[in-house]
């Protein structure tokens, strides 16, 4: 019960923290070092993305004062979103010397503003630690009746040092008490359950690692303090204009982003499914880089001796070239452990060994490619028995995202990872298997490839337009899907979505269902991402300015995709045919909730061959039979319940400092917390718990085979 626990007090640290660091990393992808940027390379990075965001955003706006005051005040927001760090005298001085003129400073490529602002915050950041250390040396008093406010992003910044002090008081007994219940729980979980298993003993090496383990609440948040600082401190230049500049994309629209050299990195992994290294994922723990899991079957899996909780202290490169990592942000530490595919590195470890601490070890390992293949698609056959006793045979793909090997394919490679082409097989593997009915699970699929969302929709009827573009010209053109004519699965089709269902799955699923080829199940709508990204090189640009240097790459907005029937899932998503209970269904998660996002719009519709003109009385039998199932279902009434906490939850404007009170308020919290994590709760994977909302578009499949 542990790992539940603990994110509850994680979540309440970030909410007061500023903007958050990835916890992990995966070291694990051709290397890109931390090189020094001269103030020239900076301004012209400055410049040169500044230009190309305002001159081809699908939003028109100029680098103008309304532009310069919407960058002003959303960079003082991503810094400081609990206005517990900047005061106001130093805002409004900000506030005269650049809210109107951030434009024309960008025009010519000066950054200062967002450089300066950064350093303040830094050096406040530091002096939080130095209170909060000051301020734990002293017994706190947990009887006292007072709150801290949940949200403080509305809330006025400080006037004065004092008024800010009370504020970090506040915050740092709130981490301080979260902690405190937080081991009062797992105290009690921990009882609860040698209570119910008497004759189950404790095991000797787990009660050495948690005695080994073991810190006062106080060590805690020092530590996490610590770990937030040190990325903070070591942030270089080009990293911190990255911020600045990625705000400001962001000013033109939420989905829009600047990415420095080693952020795009990452973002390549993700699309291509491929990466190059040593295949381990990493935390920062205590200042020391630990290892939090090793990819199955990667270079360091296959080599043997680096193991999971071990703790890497410094790298060594083939040159002997060697760098201490201890206290380094993981983000950084990363780009030391990753490099070229075949060269070799030397990891310094501490082993993980339960219960004491043992001599670090020297381990060398060949970095090699990695295949994510826990993010591909992957197919499954489930067989439902039917009330009359016949069974149907249900194919189950889960497609994580629409991922395109880019680099691979220019390359001219046969062997270019995508989507499409895996999702192909595990058909054509279904129809050997003959299954009678395909479920596409799309709940956590978050979009990416365009031309692939295009490509995989003509897997499932012979030809016809997918989608309509129109750029920021108001030119439109339809997408269609131009194979031979043909299909590779025809049969009943039931795709399950989510709020969480972005962008290319949104294509998929609305081509799919405007022409009634699929029946839409889960949530009321899908996320509402109804825009393409164009992502430019800043490299490339460099060159043909005849500069050569990682300039990093810019993303944004530059055209709205519209369904074939003509609205755009902008906004408003892709509605469900049939609505399932869900967490998900009660989280403000969605396009509509981010600022600056486009509003819907509509284009007339594209000529495309209705696939059953039976579709809505057939659907209309399908709910009906769904509904009395989840009417009746336990698992349903379950999730009923935890959304109503979700209600309830989202109301709290404040939390109580007491400890008495405060614990009735953690209960809730936990509860919260379970409620949230909606996909991702691994003891519940480890119970091999039931998945209703899967369960439930399983026995929608075997329907449809019935009404069709």
């Amino acid at each position: 019960m542990k790992k539940r626990f603990i994110l509850i007090a994680l979540l309440l640290f970030a909410v007061f923290c500023g903007p958050a660091v990835p916890p992990t990393a995966t070291a694990a992808t051709t290397a890109r070092r931390e090189r020094s940027y001269s103030t020239p390379e900076l301004a012209l990075v400055t410049r040169l993305t500044a230009r190309i965001v305002a001159s081809n955003h699908y939003r028109k706006l100029a680098l103008s004062p309304d532009l310069s005051r919407l960058l002003f005040d959303a960079y003082l927001k991503r810094l400081d979103p609990g206005h517990m760090f900047f005061l106001a005298p130093e805002v409004n001085a900000w506030s005269a010397r650049y809210r109107e003129r951030l434009g024309n400073a960008l025009r010519r490529g000066d950054y200062s503003f967002g450089m300066e602002v950064y350093r303040v915050y830094r050096d406040r950041n530091r002096e939080f630690r130095a209170f909060a250390e000051k301020q734990l040396a002293s017994p706190m008093d947990f009887t006292v009746d007072e709150e801290l406010e949940v949200d403080r992003s509305k809330s006025p910044w400080p006037v004065t040092r004092a008024e800010q002090y009370e504020l970090w008081r506040k915050r740092v007994k709130n981490d301080i008490l979260t902690i405190r219940l937080l081991e009062r729980s797992i105290a009690e979980e921990e009882a609860k359950a040698k209570k119910e298993k008497k004759e189950k003993k404790t095991d000797v090496a787990e009660e050495a690692e948690r005695k080994w383990t073991k810190k006062t609440p106080e060590a805690k948040l020092m530590t996490r303090l610590r770990d937030i600082g040190n990325t903070i401190d070591e942030r270089e230049p080009i990293a911190i204009l990255g911020l600045y500049l990625d705000t400001l994309t962001q000013v033109y629209g939420p989905h829009s982003s600047y990415m420095p050299p080693r952020e795009e990195s990452d973002f390549d992994i993700r699309m291509s499914l491929s990466l190059t290294g040593i295949g381990a994922t990493l935390t920062s723990e205590d200042g020391l880089i630990k290892v939090v899991a090793l990819v199955p079957n990667g270079p360091a899996d296959r080599q043997g001796e680096l193991k999971v909780n071990d703790r890497i202290i410094n790298v060594t490169e083939e040159n002997g070239e060697t760098t201490d990592l201890v206290d380094m942000p993981v983000s950084k530490a990363v780009q030391f452990i990753r490099g070229p595919e075949g060269t070799k590195v030397t990891l310094t470890v501490i082993p993980g060994i339960k219960g004491r601490s043992a001599p670090p070890v020297r381990i060398t390992i060949t970095r090699a490619k990695v295949e994510l293949v826990d993010s591909a698609a992957s197919g499954k056959v489930r067989e439902v028995k039917r009330a009359d006793g016949t069974i149907r045979r249900i194919g189950i793909i889960t497609l994580p995202s629409f991922y395109l090997d880019v680099e691979a394919l220019r390359s001219g490679s046969d062997s270019a990872r995508r989507c499409s082409e895996d999702v192909r097989k595990i058909l054509e593997n279904f129809l050997r298997q003959r299954v009678d009915a395909v479920v596409i699970d799309l709940r956590r699929n978050g979009g990416g490839s365009l031309p692939e969302s295009i490509r995989m929709s003509g897997l499932f009827f012979p030809q016809g337009p997918v989608v309509q573009i129109r750029d920021r010209k108001g030119r439109l053109q339809v997408e269609s899907d131009e194979d031979d004519g043909s299909c590779v699965y025809s049969g009943p089709l039931v795709l399950l979505t989510s709020k969480l269902s972005a962008s290319a799955s949104e294509i998929f699923s609305a081509a799919l269902r405007d022409r009634h080829r699929a029946v839409v199940v889960g949530d009321t709508r899908t996320f509402g991402k109804g825009t393409i990204l164009n992502v430019v090189e800043l490299s490339d640009s460099m060159g043909l300015l005849d500069r050569k240097f990682p300039a990093g790459s810019l993303s944004f907005e530059s055209a709205m995709f519209f369904r074939i029937s003509g609205g755009s899932p902008q906004q408003l998503g892709i509605a469900s045919d049939i609505v399932l209970p869900s967490l998900s269904e009660e989280l403000e998660v969605g396009e509509m909730f981010l600022e600056r996002h486009l509003p819907w719009d509509r284009v007339d519709p594209a000529p495309f061959v209705d696939c059953d003109k039976s579709f809505d009385e057939r659907v209309a039998r399908l709910r009906a039979a769904s509904e009395k199932r989840v009417a009746a279902s336990p698992h349903f009434a379950r999730i009923r319940r935890r959304a109503e906490l979700l209600r309830r939850h989202r109301g709290r404007k404040t939390i109580s400092l007491n400890e008495k009170k405060r614990y009735d308020e953690y209960l809730i919290d936990k509860a919260f917390d379970e409620a949230s994590r909606i996909f991702d709760d691994e003891e519940e994977k480890e119970k091999k718990a039931e998945d209703p909302i899967l369960d439930e578009a399983v026995a929608i499949a075997a329907d449809y085979i019935g009404v069709l």
